[in-house]
């Protein structure tokens, strides 16, 4: 921890002193902890050095939303290896419980980080969702993109690990059925958004992190909102008044957890294979 207070110090021009670090729950892939300093709080994850890139692109993608000054972000502070093992320290933000207007802004800010829309679909690096590598080329074709980035991606990946998944090929020959009359502009995504990946600062505020930034269709991230659970009917109303869901998306929603469906069969395995299946029987049918 001394050396990361070093690298604090080196990033902020403030001297850092370190004095108390403590374990934080909630993840599953990096070991999160307080970091307690003469400067402030400070929140660090920490992993094997070859998570160095992910953390470099992960500081990339906060900075671009938070940029966007729309919805709250952690914002990055440094990162580097550190006795032998990968550091990123982000702005600490004490987190609290939703409010009332809590969801209502959520709503209205992640319609507004949408707004921010790029040239093509992807990103200019390549980052992760969970543990799994996402390819994100810059693509100007939304379904081709979809297609060869994101569920092709995913079906080879289970087929490496011994999974088939039956239409799967016939899926992805018809992926452009499921986009007629709907032409998506490449928004700012955050890429990852279930209810883990949100939290209400100490007044409420919404604040999101551990993102897959791209740019992309922004119904991906609403259908992921939607797989878990977390985010209440305020939340979508206020969405659809600031920048309305096209009336395709019930269908397409299925389509967009696919993706997540496979991810986790891919790191997880269990029942998500069987979920994955029905729904491409159930997308077969349309």
């Amino acid at each position: 921890m001394n050396a990361i207070c070093q690298a604090i110090a080196e990033a902020t021009g403030k001297s850092t002193e370190f004095i108390s670090a403590s374990a934080l729950g909630g993840g599953c892939i990096n070991d999160a902890k307080r970091l307690v300093s003469s400067s402030g709080p400070f929140f660090i994850k920490l992993n094997q050095p070859s998570f160095l890139d992910a953390f470099q692109v992960e500081s990339l993608a906060l900075k671009e939303m938070g940029d966007t000054r729309t919805i709250c972000v952690p914002q990055p502070v440094c990162n580097g290896i550190a006795d032998g093992r990968a550091f990123l320290v982000l702005e600490f933000i004490e987190m609290g419980s939703p409010q009332t207007g809590s969801q209502t802004k959520a709503g209205q800010q992640l319609a507004a980080m949408h707004r921010n829309t790029g040239k093509a679909f992807g990103w200019h690096c390549n980052n992760t969702i969970g543990a799994t590598p996402q390819h994100n080329p810059f693509t100007e074709n939304w379904a081709e993109f979809y297609r060869r980035h994101r569920l092709g991606f995913q079906f080879d990946l289970a087929a490496r690990g011994g999974q088939s998944f039956h239409g799967a090929d016939k899926l992805l020959k018809r992926m452009e059925d499921y986009f007629e009359g709907y032409n998506p502009e490449p928004s700012l995504l955050h890429g990852d958004l279930w209810s883990g990946n949100i939290g209400y600062g100490r007044q409420g505020q919404p604040v999101i992190f551990d993102p897959a930034t791209y740019y992309g269709d922004r119904e991906t991230d609403l259908a992921f909102t939607e797989m878990f659970g977390g985010f209440g009917p305020e939340f979508y109303r206020v969405y659809d008044e600031t920048w309305p869901r096209n009336s395709g998306f019930k269908m397409r929603k299925k389509l967009y957890n696919l993706y997540h469906y496979l991810n986790h069969h891919n790191l997880f395995g269990g029942g998500y294979s069987g979920t994955a299946q029905a729904i491409i029987n159930d997308l077969l049918r349309h």
